[in-house]
Parts: C-alpha cells; structure tokens; sequence
C-alpha cells in the first residue's frame, strides 16, 4: 500500500490487525482499497452513526457486492443499457421497436443490461435472448422481476435506486433510451450529468423513437429553448446524445463510436486517447485547426505510451494522442472523438474490444504525474 495520502484508522495497532484480518482471509490483491472499506467501518462504529444510516451503508455495499458478482463473469463483453417505460405493452410500436434493437446488439455479440422489468425492459430482455441479457432490478410491490432471469445467475434484485442505477451505467460501453416517464428521464439526465462533467468515460447514448413519434423532439426542442437559450448548458453538450428512429441509425451509432477511438485516461496534467490507428500528420494538423478551443495549451500530439500507462501494461501497443484537455469542455471532447473516428486512417467498425468496453462507463482513470510526460511518436505522413 502507498503510504501517501493511505485512510486510516489513526491507531497503528488497529490499523495492522485490519490488515491481519485481510491476509487471515487470503486477500493479496488490492489490499490498499479492501483496508479502507474496513476502516470506513470502524469508523463508523466510532462515529455513533444513527441505526438507519448504517442500515443504508449496510444493504447499498452487499447490493453492490452481489452486483459485481454477476457482472464479472461478463466483464470483457460489451454491453448496452436500455432504459425505458415499465409500462409500455408488447404491442406499442416501441416495444417491438426496443426488441430488435436488442436483437441487433446481441447479434453482434453485445450483452443487454435492463433493469428485468416489464414494457421495455421486458422488450430489451425478449430481444437479446437470455444468453445475451443481464438485469438490475428494483424492488418494488408492482413491479416484478422478469421470469425470464430467473433460472440464470444473471439478475441482481437491489433496493435502492442509486445503487441500481450504478450498476445501470457503470458497465455499459453505449446507451439506448426509449420514451418513459419520470424515471427514465431521470435515468436520461443522470447520463449527461455523467458524461457533461467527465464523472464518466465517453459513451455513446441514443435516444430511439418510433417513426413519426414525437417524444426525443418534444425533449429536444425543451432542452434547446429553456435550457441551452438560458445558458444552463452548452449547446455542444447535445453532441453527447444522438436521436433517432431507426434501429439501424441506433445500431451504427453505437458501433461506429468505437471505430478508432479505444479508451480514454489522464496521465499529469494531459489527456491521453488511445486510438486503434493514428493520425497522419495531415489528419492531426487538421484536428489541431479544429480542436485548439478545447487545449489549455500547446498542441494535440501523437504521443507514445506514458511511463504510467507503461508500468501498468495498459495497452502499450496502442497509437495514441494527447493534449492539455480543459477538462470542462465534454461535448468538444465527444465531438474529437467524432472526429478520430472519422479520419481517413481509422480501421472498419468493429464492436469494441473488452478494455475498451469495460473502460466505457467507469470514471476515466487519473494518474497524478509530471505535468508534461514525454511525447516522442512521429505521426505517418
């Protein structure tokens, strides 16, 4: 464990038989972030919590835990979530809309993520087949868990929605929304909150209608006239979602965000996006004209791998860019991305490798270091 910035108990000897415990139970990989949850608690014990705020610590990290449980076996599979209305019936246009939908990602090998209920829930779990779905349910007295998970280790049951909704959004490398109330907007907001302020890595989110539908419009038009005109939000901030009414728009929209683009992280003070092929110096000095708005300073470099990335074997082999990001500017940055994937040089679509798409819905990783690591990687004419 580095003794920088290590959360501890303030007592040493505690502290050790904490530590004890750890190895007493054969814990020999990531001891540093094991000892701090046991620290919380004895923290805790010392912090004469009120019962019911124990009791919500209590159930949210065995909800968690059993989550992660479910989801490892999976964990280099990409997934899509599909949020939607509960109660939208299986003969509403949407419905069948969401069933091929998810019948078109799990062809293609991607798992569907619902939250195992009924109307589109029910549509996406239909779709996709059970070999190809996971559900993170909510307990609630009208509303229950779809049969189908039941014979299968692949559905978690949680209490809260906050909890529920991480599991939602943590494993998922793209996004497909379907019109439903309060809940699925929420869902909706919580995405671009995530995305808006880089709490999450980039991922694509689409927002599906049926034809002639009206719902993702009469969102849109709100969004744009009170909250964009207000200055509430950034119009580029829209770049983060996509509306459309066609599966196959919904389906390349998906695909064709991990085209070029890999994975995101921050090494000191710069941004580093792995791609699966690199810019030549046209494309770059091109990206530069474009994207200077979004660097605090200096220019977008082809860069090699940063001792961080290095030391850790996180995907040395990949070509890669790196720029002194604003780190505000998220619907810029998507519409680089946009950019990279378009580039001339960038590969044929294809789903995203398993990093890639584990990486997609987690927080990018930070790893504090010099403020300018080394470039060195000559682009291709």
């Amino acid at each position: 464990m580095s003794e920088r910035q290590r959360y501890r108990t303030d007592d040493p000897d505690l502290d050790e038989r904490l530590l004890e415990l750890l190895r007493s139970v054969g814990a020999d990989e990531d001891v540093d972030q094991l000892f701090e949850i046991l620290v919380s608690v004895t923290k805790l014990a010392g912090d004469d919590a009120d019962r019911l705020n124990l009791k919500i610590t209590n159930a949210a990290l065995k909800e968690m835990r059993e989550a992660f449980k479910v989801f490892a076996p999976y964990r280099e599979v990409p997934k899509v979530t599909i949020f939607g209305s509960a109660r939208t019936l299986p003969a509403d246009p949407l419905y069948l809309q969401t069933r091929d939908l998810a019948a078109a990602l799990a062809e293609a090998g991607w798992i569907i993520v619902t939250g195992a209920g009924p109307g589109i829930m029910s549509a996406g779990a239909e779709g996709a087949g059970p070999e190809h779905s996971l559900g993170v349910n909510i307990r609630l007295p009208f509303e229950q868990p779809n049969p189908a998970f039941e014979s299968d280790n692949r559905l978690v049951t949680m209490k809260y929605f906050f909890t529920r909704k991480l599991m939602l959004m943590k494993e998922s490398a793209g996004f497909a929304v379907l019109p439903g109330g309060f809940g699925t907007l929420d869902e909706v907001f919580e995405l671009l909150t995530l995305l808006q302020t880089g709490k999450a890595a980039p991922a694509p989110i689409v927002l599906l209608e049926v034809p002639g539908g009206t719902y993702w419009q009469s969102w849109d038009r709100f969004v744009r006239d009170e909250v964009v005109a207000r200055g509430l939000v950034s119009p580029e901030d829209l770049l983060l979602v996509t509306i459309t009414d066609d599966v196959a728009a919904a389906t390349r929209e998906i695909f064709g965000f991990f085209r070029n683009y890999h994975s995101i992280r921050y090494v000191g003070n710069r941004l580093v996006i792995r791609l699966r092929a690199a810019p030549t110096r046209a494309e770059l000095a091109d990206l530069n004209d474009r994207f200077a708005d979004i660097c605090t300073r200096g220019r977008i470099e082809s860069t090699l791998a940063q001792p961080a990335e290095v030391s850790g074997n996180d995907h040395v082999e990949l070509p890669r860019i790196a720029l002194h990001f604003d780190r505000s500017s998220h619907g810029r940055l998507r519409a680089l991305i946009d950019a990279l994937n378009g580039l001339g040089s960038a590969p044929p679509v294809a789903a995203p490798d398993p990093d890639s798409a584990e990486a997609a819905g987690s927080p990018p990783e930070v790893e504090e270091g010099p403020s300018d690591p080394p470039s060195g990687q000559t682009p291709p004419p």
